[in-house]
């Protein structure tokens, strides 16, 4: 099992779960095409994560990256900053700023033929 990690992300984890729901299961090579194409913020640390994991693959298992697909993406709530902001006669209004925690998983695809090599 193959995983990488990115801990108190500052984008909010219902943003990045848009993104990440839409790589999940994918093989790598579409993972990218759909990272690239996407409009959301959190794509970028998204493609690094990722790309993260192949690196991880390949140097800590020997595995090609065309040999895998993106498991599982898990977006988890992180630590969240607590700030304020002035409100009208002096009160303060509370301001949540979250973070978020991902965890990938790429696993190897099991029973890939030579006719699709």
């Amino acid at each position: 099992m193959i995983t990488a990690s990115l801990k108190n992300y500052r984008i909010s984890p219902r943003k990045f779960r848009l993104v990440a729901e839409l790589i999940r299961g994918k093989a790598l090579d579409q993972a990218h095409v759909i990272l690239a194409s996407a409009n959301k913020r959190a794509r970028h640390p998204l493609a690094d994560l990722l790309d993260s994991a192949i690196a991880n693959a390949s140097h800590n298992h020997k595995i090609e990256s065309k040999d895998l697909f993106v498991k599982e993406v898990r977006v988890d709530q992180g630590r969240t900053l607590k700030r304020q902001m002035p409100m009208a006669r002096g009160s303060a209004f509370p301001i949540k700023k979250r973070t978020s925690n991902v965890s990938l998983v790429l696993e190897k695809i099991i029973g890939k033929s030579k006719a699709d090599k």
